[in-house]
């Protein structure tokens, strides 16, 4: 038995993830499209700033120490 797993086809297929997907009512297709979402970003969807730039306007809003 081989446990590796190399592609997302792969893991999809897994019968443990099938179990826990059903579960959470997740589709195969909403995780491909998600990771695909997520590797081709939109000019559209904001995008989480750095966390130099968070950190900063945190302190000005003495949110953080």
């Amino acid at each position: 038995m081989n446990d590796t797993i190399n592609t997302l086809e792969e893991l999809l297929g897994d019968p443990m993830i099938q179990l826990v997907m059903a579960r959470d009512r997740v589709r195969p297709e909403q995780v491909r499209m998600l990771l695909e979402r997520v590797r081709r970003p939109s000019g559209d969807e904001p995008r989480v700033p750095p966390p130099h730039v968070i950190a900063r306007t945190c302190q000005k809003l003495w949110l953080c120490s």
